[in-house]
């Protein structure tokens, strides 16, 4: 949510539905960005010194040096499990300590062995598996090679620069971080410490990398622009900070809520990951061959003639070099890679998957109960009821608004009768008035950010004055946590989750809309150095906060800013879009970037958050969101009301059709964020992710792969009749519409389209377990029967898997659940557990729906132990297109076989 009714004047807002690019820098206005953006050195001045080499089982460490101006550098590599490399630069000695992210990484990355093939005074190479690294050393450059090739280049431009703290910077360094109001929009940095009377000097820190071979760069999340990655030059370079940007613009390289610094470069040969681990302000420059055509680079590439490449030039204002290289070789590989040391999301509740209904704001809780009254009585499903600010007493978090929500307790119990729940929002600015208990706790026990002068920091926010929470102190953690106690924030139960929003952190009245970068966290670190990460630091407090609050219970947070490594404790959203096409058209890709870069729990608001819809284009939203992971509707407070029940029967219908196929294929949902959280891989995925050899796929991002069974075709163009579909995988690729069963080869097709057409396909070799009787929330649906869709290949084979638990607690890690192997075979579905584990399910099979069956099945028989073998019903749908079998009856818990005759 922005801040659309803030007082200052600079934020005024328009009726043109606009972002106001002067109040963001670009490059060119950041001094180290454009400092190091400008470096070009004809050779580079970094050297090695491979005389001082210390070795040991995992890692080489050596010293770097700077010939012009003689500083010297610690330079590591060090092997990491899973095909990684680790680099990590810093200074000797240096004059101040400067800052590693402390909440990225999923624990220490596991070490890997690694030995010395190769060595000379002017280079050393070591070897991990079929991995190997070079360090050159006039200049220093690291060349990595898998499988015999050379797959990235590290330093091959020469623009690796260190800068290094001085105890006295140039006049033209110690800059002015705040607007100058002489020249509107033009920030420069401000160098002086706050540790001691000696002021910092710049800190900047550069890189470039270089992809042999690769033909396109993805990942660099958030953004609001296409999914594979522009090339910059000349251009604005792709910003990672974290900001409250008002009515974001699409195809755009401007920083908005999030940074995750993870890069993909991808060829139909090769997919290589590189992992920045920094958290401060980071500019990055792409050089991409997608520019060149496609399937000319593809021959090239192929042929061996000019060989297409992929460059990056990372550049950070502080920090130390910290990198990891992600060696693949696959899309696949390289991702989980990336999970392996950042982590997966804990699998979620199955009734975060459902529906969301949000508003800034419900009015009242009578509202809320009208709303829930509303959805059953339109026979429409919904599971999570939401509350924004409005909802608190003057804007002060873990307080009730005593008029308009003055018996929570009675709210959230209407809600639960109806099997709903409901998320509240908690955001970190603390309203600065007396009595507020918060605002009078964190006072007197020094619980805020402090300005450079250690005194307390004031921005402006919802409340008014504000300070803000300071997260890095382990005793602010741990009193934020106990806030969400039962005893502490009234009127909240086991069944009242959270949002943190503004967390970037938004300051309506700070330089960029945020805080100052010379502000002073705990261990004396400056806002600059970790502020990408502060948004990651408020969400830990609310997930162990969540934790100790209900331990029975997996917590759900929904996070705006974001970091790497959030996924371990939220899922996102795509922030305040807009009710235009071009928005909706934009938000698989961000999800898909989301998902490449460990964040598979993504969605973005139905109908955009500013403005109000046109009915086509709230249609296609509802039809759209049924295929990204979080599925919420959202809208600003100078909305028109659009809850879906509003309209007309028509666009209800179609409204209602969406939210069934969603609610049908919640088992589906379930079972991939299980996978994703033992496998790395991501829920939602990109073509490119499951066809990486395919050059067709590199840039389409209006289709989305949901696991690798379901592909979803967005439709975002008003009025079309027809539209193009690609389906990956050549002529042996077997496609089946979800609607009618028609079964497409792999290729492009034209599809007519009605506005009633959701257009989404099963892939052939698939079986999907799907729950089809309707309901108006999920947790009704628990003891609900399964019918079995099994969309057969080329080969007349399918498979699949399905998850089953109690939905909600943590008990599956103590292995009570089931986990099943789907297999169809030599005209024989078969199902078996795939771990020993069990879990005293209700749930069986109501039906099994065969795409393309052999011809001639007049019956078939259920084997299984407690059943013994049951003759079965069969039919044929219309055109042959299905065989059905209908009420196998067999309970999931016990393998059973469906042999057909």
């Amino acid at each position: 949510m922005a801040f659309l009714r803030v007082i200052p004047i600079l934020y005024v807002a328009s009726c043109s539905l606009a972002v106001v690019k002067e109040n963001f820098k670009t490059c060119e206005q950041s001094s180290f960005c454009r400092r190091l953006r400008g470096f070009k050195a004809e050779v580079s001045p970094y050297q090695l010194d491979l005389t001082d080499l210390l070795v040991t089982d995992n890692a080489l460490e050596t010293k770097l040096i700077n010939t012009e101006t003689n500083s010297h550098f610690k330079v590591s590599l060090s092997a990491v499990h899973g095909d990684i490399f680790r680099i990590q630069v810093d200074e000797v000695m240096g004059l101040y300590p400067r800052y590693n992210p402390q909440y990225a990484l999923n624990g220490e990355p596991q070490p890997a062995k690694l030995r010395v093939v190769d060595k000379s005074k002017e280079h050393i190479t070591v070897q991990y598996s079929d991995n190997k690294a070079t360090l050159h050393a006039k200049p220093f450059k690291v060349e990595f090679v898998k499988d015999d090739n050379l797959v990235a280049v590290l330093n091959s431009r020469g623009l690796f620069h260190f800068e290094h703290y001085r105890t006295r910077p140039t006049e033209s360094e110690n800059e002015v971080e705040h607007q100058k109001i002489e020249d509107p929009g033009a920030w420069e940095e401000n160098f002086k410490s706050h540790h001691d009377s000696k002021p910092k000097g710049p800190s900047g820190i550069a890189v470039d990398i270089t992809f042999p071979g690769a033909m396109r760069a993805y990942g660099l999340p958030e953004h609001a622009d296409k999914l594979p990655l522009r090339t910059t030059n000349g251009g604005e370079p792709y910003r990672l900070y974290n900001l409250d940007v008002f009515e974001y613009e699409v195809d755009s390289p401007m920083a908005i809520y999030g940074a995750v610094p993870v890069l993909y470069a991808h060829s139909p040969k090769h997919t290589v990951g590189f992992f920045w681990h920094n958290a401060a302000e980071t500019w990055i420059d792409i050089t991409n061959s997608k520019d060149e055509n496609v399937m000319s680079s593809l021959v090239n590439l192929v042929s061996g003639s000019k060989e297409s490449s992929v460059s990056a030039h990372f550049i950070s204002e502080s920090g130390i070099m910290d990198m990891f290289v992600l060696m693949g070789p696959k899309p696949r590989d390289a991702v989980k890679q990336y999970a392996s040391l950042t982590g997966v999301a804990p699998l979620p509740q199955y009734f975060t998957l459902a529906y969301h209904q949000c508003r800034w704001n419900y009015n009242d809780q009578d509202d809320v109960t009208s709303v829930v009254a509303n959805f059953d009585i339109h026979d429409m499903p919904v599971d999570i009821m939401w509350l924004d600010i409005e909802y608190t007493d003057g804007k002060k978090y873990f307080t009730w608004d005593p008029v308009k929500f003055p018996n929570p307790d009675e709210m959230v119990n209407n809600l639960t009768s109806t099997g709903r729940k409901l998320v509240v929002i908690i955001d970190p600015h603390i309203k600065r008035e007396a009595g507020y208990f918060l605002h009078e706790d964190a006072v007197a026990n020094d619980y805020y950010v402090k300005n450079k002068d250690g005194t307390v920091y004031e921005g402006w926010c919802w409340p008014g004055s504000s300070s803000y929470l300071d997260f890095y102190d382990p005793k602010v953690v741990d009193y934020y946590k106990g806030l969400y106690a039962f005893d502490k924030f009234k009127g909240t139960t086991d069944d009242v989750y959270i949002w943190n929003d503004m967390n970037e952190p938004s300051v309506f009245n700070g330089p960029e809309i945020t805080m100052p970068k010379d502000c002073i966290h705990h261990g004396n670190w400056e806002h600059r150095d970790i502020h990408n990460e502060y948004a990651l630091s408020h969400t830990i407090g609310t997930f162990k906060g969540l934790v100790e609050r209900s331990p029975t219970r997996r917590p759900f947070i929904l996070t705006r800013g974001h970091f790497a490594g959030s996924q371990r404790y939220t899922a996102m959203w795509t922030g305040d879009n807009a009710a235009d096409w071009s928005h909706l058209a934009i938000s698989y890709a961000m999800c898909a970037s989301e998902a490449l870069g460990g964040i598979s729990f993504c969605g973005a608001d139905i109908g955009g958050f500013f403005g109000n819809p046109d009915m086509e284009l709230l249609q296609r939203w509802y039809q759209a969101a049924v295929w990204l992971p979080f599925m919420r509707a959202h809208a600003h407070i100078d909305t028109r009301r659009r809850e879906p029940y509003l309209f007309s029967e028509d666009v209800k219908n179609r409204v209602r059709i969406a939210l069934r196929l969603r609610y049908a294929h919640l088992p589906l949902w379930y079972t991939l964020f299980y996978e994703h959280e033992t496998t790395g891989e991501p829920v939602i995925r990109p073509l490119f992710y499951e066809f990486p050899e395919e050059a067709e796929v590199l840039d389409i991002d209006n289709e989305i792969l949901v696991g690798n069974a379901v592909l979803a075709r967005m439709i975002a163009e008003p009025g079309v009749s027809t539209i193009s579909v690609y389906l990956p995988g050549g002529p042996t690729e077997q496609w089946y519409d979800i609607e009618d069963f028609k079964m497409y080869q792999g290729g492009t097709h034209n599809i007519p389209v009605s506005l009633d057409k959701i257009v989404a396909f099963y892939r052939g070799g698939n079986i999907i377990a799907r729950k089809d009787r309707p309901r108006r929330s999920s947790s009704l649906m628990h003891n609900d029967p399964f019918t079995l869709y099994v969309a057969l290949d080329n080969k007349q084979t399918a498979s699949g898997t399905l998850f089953v638990d109690d939905h909600a607690s943590f008990e599956y890690r103590a292995k009570k659940y089931l986990y099943l192997h789907l297999e169809y075979a030599d005209n024989t579905l078969t199902s078996n557990l795939i771990d020993k584990t069990d879990y005293p399910t209700k749930e069986w099979v109501e039906r099994v729906v065969i795409f393309k069956p052999p011809p001639g099945v007049k019956a078939a028989t259920l084997t299984s132990k407690t059943l013994g073998t049951v003759d079965l019903e069969v039919a044929y749908t219309r055109e042959h297109k299905a065989l059905v079998i209908r009420k196998p009856g067999v309970n999931i818990r016990e393998p059973f076989s469906i042999k057909l005759y």
